[in-house]
């Protein structure tokens, strides 16, 4: 096996002392700009790279940030927005020449005790954390911890989750986007997209077409981007005259099982729905496929909109209405708010575009007699 290149090694071939090739490497003052630059080519010559172990024990960065998925890993495997999310964040890090640390857990507890260990071991300079919660421990213990984080999704305010009026704010932090919230941590920035607009879009689609009873097969229920999905569902229905008896939420855990099971249960009510509005493009793909198997004409008795567009919305008959939006963009996003809260500025806010509706030929009036 190839000895790894030392520091040692580059002293010895550029003609100098170890610390001045430690001095160049790291910017340091000391030695001339030709001895610096002589090192720096050396170093590049012979593939040394820095040890981020020991230069986390010095106190240094370690190079690396992380992100942990807490969520079953049979929901993993066949979503690809977490896929595209990874592909735009790995975009931005590679260029940055930052390492990517991913695990994947089956709870929020076990992913509370890997950012404890992180932090301990000093593995990661900082982290992106997905799928923000109804009741979340993770705000609170990265902020104990000092632990620089973005947050991909837009956490519920304070009297949402817990039903009583919201927190004292504190000192508003950096924001990206001038119509953005501030952020009121010290640590903490966050990416957001606009769900409750999405559905909106949705809702004045399907009930311009004529539809009257409308179910949204929903993901995880205690997941913030779900009840803010959820709660805009009710509000634009309101509005709209409509009643929970007509248009309503049923969570699933996002899995194609769950989404064609919660399919059979509302197609199988006296008064079915005659739109059906999927969290992601798997459950509304299982979705389609039941309608066909029951003998349900899409579009001509059912209607479907999946959430996210992807491949399988375009290639499945008929092509599915869905939104489009531009998720490994959101995962750059991330990325790109993160090392700038790691280069010195301070927590801020960015908003995504809002995802846009592709109207497609799962989606038409529902029969006239309904």
């Amino acid at each position: 096996m190839a000895r790894r290149p030392t520091i040692k090694d580059i002293a010895r071939q550029a003609g100098v002392s170890e610390s001045a090739v430690s001095f160049a490497l790291n910017g340091r003052p000391g030695v001339s700009q030709d001895t610096r630059a002589r090192v720096r080519r050396v170093a590049e010559e012979l593939g040394w790279q820095p040890n981020s172990a020991a230069r986390a024990l010095s106190g240094e960065r370690s190079g690396a940030v992380g992100l942990v998925l807490a969520r079953p890993a049979h929901t993993l495997g066949v979503e690809s927005f977490f896929l595209q999310l990874v592909s735009g964040i790995q975009e931005v890090l590679s260029a940055a020449r930052t390492a990517l640390l991913f695990q994947v857990v089956e709870d929020i507890d076990a992913e509370c005790a890997i950012y404890r260990r992180w932090w301990a071991e000093r593995r990661v300079d900082g982290v992106l954390v997905v799928d923000p919660r109804t009741s979340d421990p993770r705000p609170a213990l990265l902020e104990a911890l000092a632990l620089p984080a973005v947050t991909i999704g837009e956490a519920l305010p304070p009297e949402d989750r817990s039903g009583g009026a919201p927190a004292p704010a504190a000192a508003a932090h950096a924001v990206r986007d001038a119509a953005a919230p501030a952020v009121l941590s010290s640590v903490l920035s966050s990416v957001r997209a606009d769900d409750a607009g999405a559905m909106a879009q949705v809702l004045e689609h399907l009930h311009g077409l004529g539809h009257r009873r409308i179910v949204h097969v929903a993901g995880l229920p205690y997941l913030a981007h779900t009840v803010r999905r959820m709660e805009s569902l009710r509000t634009e229905a309101a509005r709209r005259g409509l009643g929970p008896d007509q248009v309503r939420s049923v969570p699933t855990d996002y899995s194609d099982t769950e989404g064609a099971a919660a399919t059979r249960r509302v197609l199988a009510e006296p008064e079915p729905p005659t739109a059906l509005v999927y969290d992601n493009d798997v459950m509304a793909v299982a979705g389609s496929a039941v309608a066909a198997e029951l003998g349900i004409p899409v579009p001509g008795r059912l209607s479907i909109v999946a959430w996210d567009d992807s491949a399988l919305c375009r290639v499945t008959h008929p092509r599915l209405t869905a939104l489009v939006r531009d998720t490994a963009g959101f995962g750059r996003l991330a990325a790109e708010e993160l090392l700038a809260v790691l280069a010195g500025d301070p927590p801020g806010v960015r908003i995504s575009e809002r995802p846009r509706l592709e109207p497609r030929e799962s989606t038409a009036p529902p029969p006239a007699h309904t």
